[in-house]
């Protein structure tokens, strides 16, 4: 059983899917389309794809596209999202699920209607540290969880400058002021992507950016956004906390590991740093730093990347970790790129089996919504000045 693919967006990090797609055995055809119609015959042309469409709309209107992948800016994605479900399409959706608690309700009652398939692709899922702690985590390892720390930390310095102005034009330095809680997934994901629980409330701070560039200038940003750098203390269901930074002026290697992870429980807990991973419980301490270490399946100067800054070609050049186990994978994948830390190949493979089998994916709708929806509520607690706010849930998936 197969289906065709449309993707929605011919940007930098389209292009490394849209082959990936192309090459799963459930997928029959992959078409694209941008706003800027060269981008996207760009990519139909590098990539080999089935052709292109001149807008969403007509994409949408197609009966030879069966499903969208949305690859547009982090802002877009929960009305584009509901536009493609509405149009009777499954969706696969770049992160954020969405900006507001409205939007991610909205998209929820829509794949209740519709009963379509709904993913979003965050990558934390499938970080080689969440894989583990998730792997121990079943297994009673960790004793009672009680504390973690998930860490985005990705200076602007590193590759963002280039990726903003390569995305947004003339007026890049608007949308370059995106504000960091609002893009909460790979640390929030990273974190319940392995511990099973929600957050139920948060209190936030965030440091209003002092650069002084036209980044992070309330009057310049779409956002109304002057804070680059916020903290978020959650507490989640069933006891315990957990802790999110979002830094994005900061003096640390993103281009070596942006997202990091800490798990605390009364048996044992896990540590990860840019380049150091260990084990530690009452006994003594266990460096499994190779065991979370993607290998590199392709160069950071395939020409692929030609149009990535190279602050940021390492993001789309991991292979698998140790940890990773790839016995599911189409074998089309194992010679193929791979892209943060390994979660590539696995998001891929999970919603095109999701949609062929009628399952749910890994990340679907409602885990979706408890990856993204603290982030919204603890952007509004740092510009309350970390007020204690309550984070909505809106339950598990309902069984297929």
């Amino acid at each position: 059983m197969t289906f065709s693919l449309g993707i929605v967006g011919a940007g930098q990090f389209s292009g490394q899917f849209a082959r990936l797609f192309l090459a799963h055995p459930g997928v029959s055809d992959v078409y694209v389309t941008d706003l800027l119609p060269e981008r996207a015959e760009r990519l139909a042309a590098a990539e080999g794809l089935s052709g292109t469409f001149p807008a969403y709309e007509a994409m949408l209107e197609s009966k030879a596209v069966d499903a969208v992948a949305v690859f547009t800016q982090r802002w877009t994605h929960g009305p584009l999202v509901l536009q493609g479900l509405g149009a009777g399409k499954h969706v696969y959706s770049a992160v954020p699920m969405a900006i507001s608690t409205q939007e991610i309700a909205e998209i929820i009652d829509a794949v209740k209607a519709t009963g379509l398939t709904y993913m979003m692709g965050e990558t934390s899922q499938y970080n080689p540290a969440t894989v583990h702690a998730r792997n121990r985590i079943a297994e009673g390892a960790f004793g009672r969880l009680f504390y973690a720390e998930g860490d985005y930390v990705h200076d602007m310095d590193l590759g963002f400058y280039d990726a903003y102005r390569y995305s947004g034009g003339e007026e890049w330095k608007a949308t370059a002021s995106y504000p960091p809680l609002l893009y909460p997934t790979h640390s929030v994901g990273g974190v319940l992507g392995a511990w099973q629980t929600h957050a139920v409330s948060v209190s936030a701070l965030g440091v209003v950016d002092e650069r002084g560039d036209g980044v992070f200038d309330r009057s310049v940003s779409r956002f109304d956004n002057d804070v680059s750098n916020a903290t978020a203390l959650f507490e989640v269901a069933g006891g315990g906390s957990f802790r999110t930074n979002e830094f994005r002026r900061v003096g640390y290697p993103s281009h070596i590991r942006e997202s990091r992870f800490r798990f605390f429980g009364t048996e044992a807990s896990m540590e990860q740093l840019a380049t150091v991973a260990l084990w530690q419980d009452k006994s003594g301490v266990e460096d499994i730093s190779e065991l979370l270490e993607p290998k590199p399946t392709m160069s950071p100067g395939d020409p692929s990347l030609r149009h990535v800054a190279p602050e940021l070609r390492a993001a789309f050049t991991s292979g698998s970790a140790p940890v990773h186990d790839r016995a599911r994978l189409p074998r089309a994948f194992d010679e193929m790129h791979n892209g943060h830390e390994g979660s590539h190949h696995f998001l891929v493979d999970d919603f095109v089996t999701a949609v062929n089998s009628r399952t749910l994916p890994s990340v679907n709708a409602w885990v979706a919504a408890r990856y993204t929806l603290p982030g919204i509520v603890a952007h509004d607690s740092a510009r309350q000045g970390g007020t204690r706010l309550e984070v909505p849930d809106f339950g598990d998936a309902p069984e297929l």
